[in-house]
């Protein structure tokens, strides 16, 4: 009599087990990739985010260490701690600024971007922080801008005269203060000096850029989480990750972590390309982002 009473309870327990599990791993999703993101990190005591979107989750480690300002402010946003003024000056309110944006700018092989105030409904913070680079750290104080062939370092990306123009000669000309064409014809050889002895980092700081050694830093490389700018000490809210090393942006772009589980969805996502000029509605929309640890 036991046994025939058993044995249906067990097969009805043994039907049930499978939607049991189920039901379990619904309400914890992101278990498995939360504890594989962990071993991933480099630090076990730095902030863990997690970003889900509409193509899955990805997680970025936060790096306070080599960027302090930014990441705390990275995360207050996050988090919901900044005030946000929309576009009218008007109200200000406090809520998790990333919710509900969507990567609004995606170049496949290259980078994916998002948290522009631009596209937010809302409006945007108001505060700009500093660039939090260590050039040195970097190395850019010791690569030429000029090879000894006489091309330049590819590293500045610079294909043609116009570009050479824009970025080198101009900034150059105004820390030298020469202002028309006899100042540059009475030092004609001092710009040459300057040429041949300048450093990448000297370019960039000749663009504006300033540089501190108080922290450690890293360029821009595949999978980097990184802040987007308007130029030097321009640092708000938006933020890309590379899917590709980028050496021309380092220097430029204050690296604030690294992805750490789930770049494959970045990659996903940078499958098609976005333009930030055009609203699409294909375009990976951010659910949240929120520290896990």
């Amino acid at each position: 009599m036991i046994c025939v009473r058993t044995v249906p309870r067990q097969r009805q327990f043994l039907r049930q087990l499978p939607l049991t599990i189920l039901l379990l791993l619904w309400h914890y999703p992101g278990h498995a990739d939360t504890a594989s993101a962990e071993l991933a990190m480099e630090d076990p005591l730095n902030p863990l985010l997690l970003i889900s979107t509409s193509q899955g989750n990805i997680y970025i480690e936060l790096f306070p260490n080599e960027a302090p300002r930014n990441v705390a402010n990275f995360m207050a946003l996050a988090e919901g701690e900044v005030e946000i003024i929309n576009a009218d000056g008007g109200a200000e309110f406090k809520s998790p600024y990333f919710n509900g944006l969507r990567f609004h700018r995606v170049i496949s092989d290259f980078i994916i971007q998002t948290g522009s105030g631009v596209y937010h409904s809302r409006g945007a913070p108001v505060d700009e922080l500093p660039d939090e680079i260590n050039a040195a750290y970097l190395g850019l104080d010791r690569l030429p801008v000029l090879n000894p062939d006489g091309s330049f370092n590819s590293m500045l990306k610079i294909s043609n005269k116009a570009e050479f123009d824009e970025k080198i000669l101009k900034p150059l000309y105004r820390r030298m203060n020469i202002e028309s064409k006899a100042d540059l014809l009475a030092r004609q050889e001092a710009v040459l000096v300057q040429l041949q002895q300048m450093t990448v980092k000297r370019a960039y700081e000749n663009q504006g850029y300033r540089y501190n050694n108080s922290n450690p830093g890293r360029g821009v490389t595949r999978g980097v989480v990184a802040l987007a700018n308007k130029g030097p000490n321009t640092n708000a809210a938006e933020f890309f990750i590379a899917l590709t090393d980028a050496d021309w942006l380092t220097g430029k772009h204050t690296v604030i972590g690294k992805v750490v589980e789930g770049m494959d969805v970045a990659d996903a996502i940078g499958a098609v390309p976005i333009d930030p000029l055009q609203f699409s509605r294909i375009s990976t929309l951010v659910y949240s982002v929120r520290r896990i640890q």
